[in-house]
């Protein structure tokens, strides 16, 4: 098992430990050899902090063999997304000039993690800003994906995929505004849960500034993972309370069972655009599964999924305008500037006016979710509406950045709707990963997540594939 060690999964290293199996320092140090040997061909992990992890883990052995209660994660080697604070540690955000910025606390997310007895190896890159659905910046340089370096990893948690997808950790922390969680896991053939608005705090204690209103609404922490009981494991440790997050909400993380069966609506035409044949086909298959695992599956558009997504747009094209925009322009490279200008022109930003207009309609559309989802629970849907895009498909003009937000429309509405989502892996296309995502009722990501496992049970663990090759 030794040199196997970086390919379990955290539900298994952490029972292994707990039973005596192996130790802190060995699972932590099967993970830091991991990295070290293939971190060089994606560009993963750009803050090595193995040497501080094995100090961990001998730390974490004593704690062991003290006999005291052990934490769920306890000596699970996980990755930490450069855009969240770590004590000490700069948080960058792919931004040369923050490069030096160190956090003086931890965020909620990296806190909660430990308080599990999580131990961090690595951080792991971000787009500039962490706006783009490619992982590319001045600072780190571009992360590859690990399938196909031809494609993006996804953005902007693109690092944290690449690096969990090849066994270096077992489980990679990320974030979502607008689909940063679920595309890369799409991208890179893996699990997360994007969490319900106020299942995970966040907070960054190095911000000088609050962020923009819609950031605070629509932006949340969350797992990615191999598998997805690696994922309930990691969403359960993540969503500890905090104090300094006032959006957090104790929501229990199981609740009751829906009548059976549980109805899902299947969608392949979210805002009237069809899928890639692929991506439909991809679809299909998962909706099979569900099928004979006894969910009744159905066809069903969602509602009002066009003007969703047009809300997002409206709404964070506006905020972003007025907080960020100042500071793209001083800081940012000329590729960000230009993925800012096409975000720009995907949706004018509004007036003053417009802009409360467009916040209180957001109740309209949330409020239809809700009366939808009391009938028809589930809904399983395209994260992407086609394959993973070649990288730098956003440079290629503000007009094919409009394009790109219409075959994302369900990945980036789901963001304004605060509703949990998973995504999980389908299979292959010419080499590439695909999945899709299953949408739920607000606090119910254990709904999510039962039909998640189900698809994995069909389909497999894809990287079983990746690592194999390796």
């Amino acid at each position: 098992m030794g040199q196997e060690l970086w390919r379990l999964s955290a539900v298994e290293i952490a029972a292994t430990i707990r039973g005596g199996g192996i130790s802190c320092v060995e699972a932590v140090t099967a993970a830091v050899d991991r990295m070290a040997a293939i971190n060089g061909s994606v560009n993963a992990v750009v803050n090595d902090l193995g040497e501080t992890a094995l100090a961990q883990a001998r730390h974490a052995d004593e704690v062991v063999r003290s006999g005291v209660a052990l934490g769920p994660l306890h000596g699970v080697p996980v990755t930490i997304k450069e855009n969240a604070d770590q004590r000490g540690l700069p948080t960058p955000n792919g931004i040369p000039a923050l490069a030096e910025a160190m956090s003086p606390d931890d965020s909620p997310v990296v806190t909660n993690l430990l308080k599990a007895g999580a131990i961090v190896i690595g951080r792991t890159n971000t787009p500039e800003f962490s706006l783009r659905w490619f992982t590319d910046n001045p600072l780190h340089g571009k992360t590859l994906n690990p399938w196909d370096p031809a494609i993006t990893p996804g953005g902007s948690t693109g690092g944290g995929a690449a690096a969990v997808a090849l066994g270096i950790g077992a489980i990679a922390h990320g974030s979502d505004l607008g689909g940063s969680l679920r595309y890369p896991a799409y991208a890179c053939g893996l699990a997360t849960i994007r969490p319900s608005l106020g299942r995970v705090p966040a907070y960054n204690p190095s911000g000088a500034d609050e962020r923009p209103p819609t950031f605070q609404l629509m932006s949340v922490q969350g797992p990615i993972a191999r598998e997805v009981r690696d994922v309930r494991l990691a969403l359960a440790a993540m969503a500890r309370g905090d104090a300094r997050d006032p959006w957090w909400v104790p929501a229990p993380l199981e609740g009751p069972s829906p009548a059976a069966p549980i109805r899902v609506a299947v969608t392949k035409t979210p805002a009237g655009l069809s899928c890639h044949p692929a991506v439909a086909q991809a679809i299909d298959q998962a909706a099979a599964y569900l099928d004979a695992a006894g969910y009744a599956v159905e066809a069903v558009d969602p509602p009002l999924v066009a003007e969703v997504a047009e809300s997002w747009r409206v709404l964070l094209n506006t905020d972003a305008r007025i907080m960020l925009e100042s500071t793209i322009r001083k800081f940012g490279s000329t590729d960000i500037n230009a993925v800012h200008d096409g975000f720009q022109s995907a949706e004018e930003p509004r007036d003053l006016e417009g802009y409360i207009r467009a916040f209180a309609d957001r109740t309209r559309l949330v409020r239809a979710w809700h009366v939808f989802l009391e009938d028809i629970p589930l809904v399983l849907a395209p994260v992407s509406q086609v394959p993973p895009y070649p990288q730098d498909e956003d440079l290629k003009g503000a007009e094919r950045v409009r394009q790109m937000h219409d075959e994302q429309t369900l990945l980036y509405a789901v963001n304004l709707l605060g509703l949990p989502a998973a995504a999980v892996p389908t299979g292959l296309h010419n080499g590439a990963p695909l999945g899709v995502q299953i949408i739920g009722p607000r606090f119910r990501e254990d709904l999510c997540l039962d039909a998640a496992q189900v698809i994995e049970n069909g389909a497999g663990v894809l990287t079983d594939r990746l690592l194999d090759d390796s």
